[in-house]
């Protein structure tokens, strides 16, 4: 099957709607305040699931620029990650483990790191296209601060991701073009996308 590579404009693209992420998450932290200095916990063990081909092909962007040796081990750890977690799942249990690209406690793979890990940490909420609106209330660091600094949860500054997953979304459409339809939907870890390769465009029946 053939590859699906991101095209220029589109990785630009992304690369612009994370660095927006980036900046609306830096200024609700540094309101409620937030930082991750010094938090005896790693949000890169976080048992995170990602549904976008385009982070998928962004991702491998950043992969593929590695070096042999860094790829190596990467893989390896993607590997035991899945077949460990597997496991857990089919146990029932929910995988607590390290993302494959954490080296010494940071993401390896850092500019390249999808919309989940950019947004993790601060209160969010999102509306759904149906009106339904939802809350997140941030790591358990940030939970801890923002009841000893303010009265009721619902007063500490959020983070709107709406506008940012809308962007995604459209970029997501763009990118998949006429194959949209006929995609299956991915739910994916990246370790997972690390062993199945980069994404891959489907056969489609010829009319």
């Amino acid at each position: 099957m053939k590859e699906l590579f991101l095209p220029p404009e589109l990785s630009c693209e992304i690369g612009e709607i994370y660095d927006s992420m980036v900046t609306v998450y830096d200024e609700v932290a540094r309101k409620i305040p937030l930082t991750c200095t010094g938090c005896p916990d790693n949000c890169c063990d976080s048992y995170f699931l990602h549904h976008t081909y385009c982070e998928w092909a962004y991702l491998w962007e950043g992969i593929r620029a590695l070096d042999n040796d860094r790829l190596d081990r990467i893989m390896q750890r993607a590997s035991d990650y899945v077949n460990t977690s597997r496991q857990l799942i089919a146990r029932g249990e929910r995988p607590q483990l390290m993302c494959p690209l954490n080296e010494s406690g940071l993401c390896g793979l850092y500019s390249h790191r999808l919309m989940i890990c950019r947004t993790h940490g601060v209160p969010a909420t999102l509306t759904r296209p149906d009106g339904q609106l939802l809350h997140f209330p941030g790591c358990f660091r940030c939970q801890e601060i923002v009841v000893g600094n303010y009265q009721n949860a619902t007063d500490a500054p959020t983070m709107d991701r709406t506008v940012l997953y809308q962007r995604l979304a459209q970029l997501e459409s763009r990118f998949l073009g006429d194959r949209r339809g006929v995609m299956p939907k991915i739910k994916l870890t990246i370790a997972e996308m690390i062993v199945n390769g980069p994404p891959k465009d489907i056969k489609r029946p010829r009319t």
